[in-house]
This record gives C-alpha cells, structure tokens and sequence, in this order.
C-alpha cells in the first residue's frame, strides 16, 4: 500500500492518509444497504430529495467509473475508523477533506460512511434498549446537515462530517428540542436548527434526557448538563431582551471563566449558524432580526464573539 500515491492522487496530505490508516488499522468496515434499499433509508434520515439524488448518482457499485481504487480505499477505512470508536463521545474526523467539486462520490464519500454505519449504530441502540423511533430522530440529523450544507453552497464541511461520526457512533440523542450529547460526566447540549428555542421545550428536552440516560446507561453516571456555544456569550445580552429565549437559555448556566481561544472561532461559528454562510460580506447580511442584527453590528465594531463553556446540575 503505498499511502504517498493515495494521498497524491486523493489531493490531499499524506499525514491525513497516514492518519486514517493508523487508525483504521485492519478494523473491519461495514457494508453499504443495497442500492435498492437506499431511497428508503435516505427518506428516513431526512434527506432533501436534491441530495438524495446526488447520492444515488454517485453510488459505489462495483462497477462504477466515478470510484477509483483510492477513494474505495478511503470509503472502506473510514467507515472501519469510525466503528472502532463504537460508544465513543470524542469528537473524531472520519477522513481528510476531499475537493467536493470533483463530483459526487468525492462530494458525498462520508455520506456512504454514515450510511454503511446505520445498521451498526441502531444495533448499537438495540443493545442498550433504545426505541427504534429515537434512533431513526438522532441519525435523521444527515438530512439536516446535508441541507444546511446545500444552503451554505458547499461551505458546511468538514466541520458538520466529524459532527456527524457522533451519530453512527451512539453518542448523541435527539430527544425533543435538544440534542444530548453524553461523556466525561456530563451531557452535552447541542442546539439543532429546528425551531424556537423556547423555555418550554428546553424544560421538556431536558426532562426526557433525565429519565432517558439513567435507563438506556445505567452503569454511566451523570451529574451536569453542559454547553460549549457561542449561544452562551454573555455579550449577547447587549442585544437581546431580557426575556428572549436565548438569554433564557443562556441563565441556566454557570460559565467557566473565559480563556482565549477556548473552543471554535466564534465569529465564524456564529455566521455558520445564523446565516449559514460564512464568505457573504457583513453589509450584505439580512438584518431582519434582533440576533443578525446583534451578530453584525457587534462584527462590524471590530468586536468579536466568544465561545464560551457552561453547565448546571442535572
């Protein structure tokens, strides 16, 4: 196997090929569902039909022109990366970042590593007892990404393919408004876009994730809630009323101290999440609400965002 070669015709970095071949390793991978089968699953993952059909253009039959040897390399090695860390709540990159505009088998190759994991991860849920509707709702957030992806003009990864190892890994839980994310004594809270953010469905979101993880991982133990967002800067404040939901959201938490450099780049994470762009020049933003006119005018200050970490007892 001469990685160097990989990697030269990949485009990419020989350290990123030897990095998915330390890591895979001679793990086993997982199998593809058959073509035929695909459409259904891809309607039950939430999958735009836009996308769905760029996917099963690029499918990785046997036969295809589009897969060369190093790309199928690459597919089968990552998915077997991925399923080594079955359980695992560590943020993990499957691959190196491919150029997408090659067409797409290269655009969707960690697609078909999520979906070659789906049956593993549900038989992952079945052993701990999770009902097959909360499977389908948490691995389901494909079809999110891949539409904010498709918003964002191809500008949404690699960020949003290391968030979604998470998925087919069996560590995040969509229960309600909230997705829990569990690890190191406390579950993390993810924010999905899908709707007000409001104290009701927060308090319920949380509520099932108090009832949920004592029953499904009960040799797992769980003492805080916590968030890493720039949702949490208290800058915000500046902006917002009082009684919005983000600044709701936001007194549940006790924060830790702020450390420069403290997470992702703010400035970027917050224009990725409220306008799902991040190359629009700041005055051609839309200002039609509170928060994009707060994240502009603080930008277009010299200010910047912060990502700031919190939690509070379960």
């Amino acid at each position: 196997m001469d990685l160097d070669a990989i990697a030269a015709r990949l485009g990419v970095p020989v350290e990123d090929v030897e990095r998915v071949h330390h890591l895979a390793g001679d793990r086993p991978s997982a199998p593809l569902p058959p073509r035929a089968d695909a459409p259904a699953i891809l309607d039950r993952l939430a999958v735009r039909p836009d996308d769905a059909a760029e996917i099963m253009a690029g499918w990785p039959d046997p036969d295809s022109p589009l897969w060369t040897p190093e790309l199928r390399w690459l597919l089968d090695r990552s998915i077997a990366l991925v399923r080594a860390d079955l359980g695992g709540h560590g943020w993990l990159s499957p691959g190196p970042e491919l150029p997408r505009e090659r067409g797409p088998a290269w655009r969707h190759l960690y697609v078909y590593a999520y979906l070659a994991l789906v049956d593993v991860a549900r038989g992952y849920h079945r052993d701990h007892g999770i009902p097959d509707a909360v499977s389908w709702l948490s691995l389901a957030d494909l079809g999110r990404n891949l539409a904010i992806d498709r918003r964002m003009r191809r500008e949404g990864w690699p960020v949003m393919q290391s968030w979604l190892t998470l998925h087919v890994r069996g560590s995040v839980y969509e229960l309600g408004r909230l997705q829990h994310h569990p690890g190191d004594g406390a579950i993390g809270l993810h924010v999905p876009d899908a709707g007000p953010l409001t104290p009701e469905a927060v308090a319920a979101s949380l509520d099932d994730a108090r009832a949920f993880f004592p029953r499904h991982f009960p040799d797992e133990a769980y003492t805080a809630f916590s968030c890493g967002s720039w949702l949490l800067d208290p800058q915000l404040r500046e902006y917002l009323p009082d009684g919005s939901n983000i600044a709701r959201f936001q007194q549940m938490f006790e924060l830790d101290p702020y450390q420069e450099q403290d997470g992702p780049d703010a400035d970027v994470e917050v224009l990725r999440f409220v306008f799902r762009t991040l190359s629009t020049p700041l005055d051609q933003l839309p200002r039609r609400t509170v928060l994009q006119r707060a994240i502009v005018d603080h930008l277009r200050a010299g200010r910047h965002w912060h990502w700031r970490h919190g939690r509070f007892p379960i």
